[in-house]
């Protein structure tokens, strides 16, 4: 029997949809919390399919299947104590690109300053740009990507800011951008100068065929004891798991996989921030994509907490 002032236990499809259930936070006033949620919906800088502005949303709305704590088949139990905070969504002004980018930086900024771990709800891949400005100060920061397109375009249609260009402009800006590495890389349409650039500035590459030749190699190949950011394009994952994506390309990672790489990064980093992006739930009528991209999130989070980041 619910004891007064007890609060109800709410089925997915009823309550407030904050991310996880988390409590509703504004960055204008004093708080912490071990994970703060920040929602970006923006998909101006696209090139293909709009929709990711309604990701945010669509997956907090899914999120509500994956309320911690977590006890698995093993008896253990996971994010037991872990306190999260959804900060709402970044003021957007719908044709301000610009001004929508410092935005983002200043709002991305004062979630850092309240939380362990910022969680970032994109969103067109454009948006990492302006928020990686806001681990400007973090030493040696290496990026990992998890997508099936490079985003290293210098310019995409006479712009440098689309969602081709996100780790491109963040490289030119950001000294302490160390390192990238890219997993999940493929399809027909390359831009050969991106590629070029990319390498000689040291980033590593994987292609899906090398993923395909042996994980276990290519999980070797990811930073070690390092303070990394994580980018994960949901199109890195293969259409048949998640269609909902503006620029889908056929034979992508498997969500075993994502996972894996997912976890031995977070294993063996200091994981200081995560974004998911490149959603696009209007794509997508069954809720199957949206529900792969809140797991996604909170598979990540339970193993940057077991490391004990």
């Amino acid at each position: 029997m619910k004891q007064p002032g007890e609060q109800p236990a709410h089925l997915p499809y009823s309550g407030i949809a904050t991310f996880a259930r988390a409590p509703l936070r504004d960055l204008r006033e004093d708080w912490h919390a071990d994970v703060g949620v920040l929602g970006i919906p923006f998909d101006l800088a696209l090139g293909f399919r709009p929709g990711a502005r309604y990701a945010p949303r669509a997956l907090r709305e899914a999120s509500l299947r994956y309320v911690p704590p977590f006890m698995g088949l093993d008896g253990r139990t996971r994010l037991e104590g872990v306190t999260l905070a959804d900060a709402g969504d970044v003021a957007l002004p719908s044709l301000e690109p610009e001004l929508a980018r410092e935005r983002i930086t200043q709002e991305a900024r004062g979630l850092r300053g309240r939380c362990r771990v910022p969680v970032f709800l994109g969103g067109d891949h454009s948006v990492t740009y302006p928020l990686l400005r806001a681990f400007g100060d973090v030493p040696a920061l290496h990026v990992v990507q998890l997508d099936a397109h490079l985003d290293f375009t210098d310019t995409r249609n006479d712009t440098r800011y689309s969602n081709s260009s996100p780790f491109r402009r963040a490289a030119e800006e950001l000294p302490d951008l160390v390192h990238i590495t890219t997993v999940g890389l493929r399809g027909l349409r390359f831009d050969p100068e991106a590629v070029a650039a990319a390498r000689v500035r040291g980033h590593t590459l994987i292609s899906m065929p090398e993923v395909q030749a042996g994980l276990a190699d290519v999980l070797e190949r990811l930073p070690q004891e390092k303070n990394v950011y994580i980018s994960v394009d949901i199109d890195g994952l293969d259409p048949a798991v998640v269609p909902g994506t503006s620029s889908p390309e056929p034979d992508g990672l498997t969500y075993a996989q994502a996972t894996a790489l997912l976890a031995a990064t977070a294993r063996r980093n200091t994981v200081v921030g995560l974004d998911l992006v490149e959603l696009a739930p209007n794509l997508d009528p069954s809720g199957l994509s949206a529900l792969i991209g809140a797991r996604l999130v909170m598979e990540t989070l339970c193993e940057v907490f077991d490391a004990g980041n």
